[in-house]
């Protein structure tokens, strides 16, 4: 499959052209500088042929960030075929501009100059200036206002092989004209804004109900249970992106010192152990004081991606210590039901002698992920990155396992003759049965003559009960007490 790589000066409209190819919106675009910070991979339709497109950061230069985005982004259009140089049509030729120009034209790649924001008839006439570059392949272009875009798409789709048609195209993909716009698109705001025993009776299980439900069970298909979704969360600076790095065992992201490098979360996939293991790498969140501008944008982001995730991986930076907002990030694992592994980053430089005081803060600060495996790692140094990679294979089993009715009841049976359960105003409670209904995560009825009084404590032993039992470790189990018949 082709690559094509969208490269250019910040702030000329390259991911809103990506945005636009991709006929979704995929990429965060602003007025800020440096958005777009790493380079971001999606395949594309265009027409009926299928691409690979590259949305990169700004070339511009200066610190030490901007220095790292641009080296990538020219690494992009180095492994790219077809080379889209962006520039802003309201402004004249820049001397960087035909430098850079001529740098990709030497790479002997198909290099097309697209001048955007030629938003209208009279503004054609600048195109005239941007035959200085000495390319006669200049496409004037306004991705904002969806003029002028087709010749350059008839352009790409000349240089695509026929072998990448799309067999049966999706007819229902969005048209052009229905790109709308999205909370993706950051505009600067003008004001800030602001966070009791009883044991089984045979007679009263009914094993149609039982197997029933049990048949209802939400089924995943085999290329789902061998796709692993991973978000790499944390605050900003403890090394997610170095930890993405390492696993990949390449500097897919870029890194830097400068907090929040990340904006628009980059996802990337690796084939390990026969399962497909995708990486997102999402963009270190602050205090809601702290937030301001894209970030806000971001953060939306990150918590979009965590709603389609399977696992987190909450990163932590043990060298320092651990503050309030590592534990609120880590809610977010809590909230969405996530499968997790707690990973204390940058081991080399922490107190490694205070091992077991570390990790025992660690239980006591994150009390509602106590099923959550610890590992110690330095992404720096790739310490212990490939047992990482083992432990989300192992938990990935644990998240997708199905446990049998009859294995669930037997351990629920045991559960209630060690301890009966409470009464609930002298009325008496039963459990009837267990069934597991779902998962990723593991979801289980309990089915029960009053679900109202099956108290929190109690639910808690029989968590704990099933986690004894069967391996649970690194996933949440959660219990759903329902009425014979489906009531509550």
């Amino acid at each position: 499959m082709k690559k094509i790589a969208i490269i250019g000066q910040p702030n000329v409209g390259k991911s809103s052209l990506f945005n636009r190819l991709l006929k979704k919106r995929d990429a965060i675009t602003s007025e800020q500088a440096g958005t777009t910070r790493d380079v971001k991979r999606r395949i594309a339709q265009i027409l009926d042929k299928q691409v690979e497109l590259l949305d990169t950061g700004g070339l511009d230069k200066g610190c030490e960030l901007f220095d790292k985005i641009k080296e990538k982004s020219l690494e992009a259009a180095n492994k790219a075929d077809i080379i889209l140089y962006m520039v802003d049509g309201k402004t004249l030729p820049d001397e960087n501009d035909k430098k850079l120009f001529y740098q990709l034209e030497s790479l002997n790649k198909d290099v097309a100059l697209v001048v955007n924001k030629i938003d209208n008839d009279s503004q054609k006439e600048k195109l005239w200036d941007y035959y200085e570059f000495g390319t006669d392949l200049i496409f004037g272009i306004s991705v904002a206002h969806n003029r002028s875009i087709n010749p350059l798409i008839e352009w790409i789709y000349d240089l695509l092989p026929d072998e990448d048609k799309i067999i049966e195209a999706d007819e229902t993909d969005e048209e052009e004209d229905e790109f709308e716009p999205s909370v993706y698109d950051y505009v600067p705001e003008d004001e800030e804004s602001e966070e009791g025993y009883v044991d089984f009776d045979e007679e009263e299980v009914d094993d149609d109900s039982i197997f029933g439900m049990n048949d209802m069970i939400k089924e995943f298909d085999p290329e789902d249970l061998n796709h692993i979704k991973i978000a790499i969360i944390g605050r900003v600076n403890v090394g997610k992106s170095s930890l993405l790095n390492a696993l990949l065992k390449e500097d897919r992201s870029v890194v830097s010192d400068v907090a929040g490098t990340t904006i628009d979360p980059i996802d990337e996939s690796v084939d390990y152990q026969g399962k497909t293991l995708t990486f997102v790498d999402t963009a270190g969140i602050r205090r809601r004081g702290k937030i301001e501008g894209i970030e806000r944008f971001a953060l939306m982001r990150t918590e979009q991606m965590l709603e389609s995730a399977n696992m987190a991986l909450v990163v932590l930076d043990a060298s320092n210590p651990f503050i309030d907002l590592d534990e609120k990030i880590a809610g977010l694992v809590d909230k969405n039901f996530l499968a997790c592994i707690i990973v204390l980053n940058k081991w080399d430089i922490a107190d490694r002698e205070n091992y077991d005081k570390i990790i025992q803060e660690v239980r006591d600060r994150f009390k509602f992920l106590h099923y959550a495996p610890i590992i110690t790692i330095s992404a720096k140094s790739h310490l212990r990155v490939n047992k990482l990679l083992d432990m989300i294979v192992e938990i990935n089993e644990n998240f997708s396992q199905r446990i049998s009715t009859s294995e669930l009841n037997e351990v629920l049976n045991r559960a209630m003759r060690r301890h009966q359960l409470p009464s609930m105003h002298g009325q008496i409670i039963r459990i009837y049965y267990a069934t597991q209904y779902e998962t990723r995560p593991p979801r289980i009825a309990l089915i029960m003559n009053k679900p109202k009084g099956l108290h929190f404590t109690y639910r808690r032993y029989l968590t704990n009960k099933l986690r004894e039992a069967f391996d649970f470790s690194g996933v949440p189990v959660l219990f759903k007490a329902k009425k014979r018949g489906g009531g509550k």
